[in-house]
């Protein structure tokens, strides 16, 4: 069922749901199921699966020259969705990525998740690589989330990158992307960000899942101004909570997101991350509180795999 199914026929009741990322190559599939087990007592319709691009790693020959690799330390994405789907029988939400992908790459990532019965896929442009300093998109792929929202509607209507199949059947993708109520990192404006947010309604786009945020202030106010904008379509809130003091400095660097006065000062009292830890349990739940008690569609949260918190978080919610 598509992710705006099950926002419909919740009726207003919030749904719960979260995200995962796939495990170090060399783990097993047990190591990803340890993270959903202890949150599927609050019944997620659906569980989203981040998707890992490719890095570059230089090895040292013994002539003393570097040799560049390509690898992936968190292949899959896909094997991962139809694992959940087939133990779980609830909706697996794979990331796809402009980065890392030519558009042929990007169509047969969608054909093979069209043959598993998986419907939901969330757009996303990706990171640039460390080596990088600007987003760069493959020969032949999709620079931008628009672009690539486009070709999965494309599928959608039949339409593949070989005109001259015949037979052509018509995917049925229900396609998320990312909203960022402080505004993506690289956009100069919170306006400038949602008018190309917009952009990728009007592509095809049907549903929003936001950055995680640590204060609710910014979402709603980064809800009016895309309502104000002419964005109709859900906004479904991404929220994490904070665990360690390292996360103070990493979290705004990484994704720029403030963090509330209130918040970091009561991470600096604490002794240790236990300590931490608790804070950030009791900051998320009154933040989930609130965003329930305005309506919000579904509470998203950024598991990581790390599964006890947001346990706890959702016990006092759900």
């Amino acid at each position: 069922m598509k992710v705006t199914e099950h926002i419909k026929q919740a009726n207003g009741k919030t749904l719960f749901s979260f995200e995962i990322l796939p495990p170090l190559k060399g783990q097993n599939i047990q190591s990803v199921f340890d993270g959903i087990d202890p949150l599927m007592e609050f019944n997620p319709p659906f569980i989203d699966v981040t998707y890992h691009r490719e890095e570059y790693i230089y090895k040292e020959l013994e002539n003393g020259l570097l040799q560049k690799k390509v690898v992936r330390k968190r292949p899959g994405t896909v094997g991962i969705c139809a694992a959940i789907q087939n133990k779980y029988n609830v909706d697996a939400v794979p990331h796809i990525l402009c980065g890392g992908f030519t558009r042929e790459d990007t169509e047969n990532f969608l054909v093979d998740l069209d043959f598993l019965g998986i419907d939901n896929v969330v757009a996303l442009r990706g990171d640039a690589v460390k080596s990088e300093t600007y987003f760069t998109p493959e020969k032949d792929g999709n620079q931008y989330a628009t672009d690539l929202v486009k070709q999965i509607v494309c599928l959608n209507n039949g339409k593949y990158l070989d005109e001259d199949l015949e037979n052509k059947a018509k995917t049925d993708f229900c396609v998320g992307v990312a909203g960022y109520p402080e505004k993506h990192l690289e956009a100069p404006s919170l306006d400038s960000d949602i008018h190309f947010l917009k952009k990728k309604i009007e592509a095809g786009a049907t549903y929003i899942v936001t950055q995680m945020f640590f204060d609710n202030q910014r979402f709603f106010n980064f809800v009016k101004k895309c309502r104000k904008a002419g964005i109709t379509v859900p906004i479904v809130p991404g929220l994490k909570p904070i665990a360690t003091k390292k996360q103070l400095n990493l979290i705004p660097h990484r994704f720029n997101v403030d963090i509330p006065d209130d918040l970091i000062m009561e991470v600096v009292k604490c002794k240790d991350n236990k300590a931490v830890r608790q804070v950030g349990i009791e900051w998320c739940t009154a933040q989930s509180k609130e965003l329930i008690a305005e309506g919000i569609p579904v509470l998203h949260y950024y598991s990581m795999g790390k599964a006890d918190n947001i346990k706890m978080i959702a016990k006092e919610i759900f």
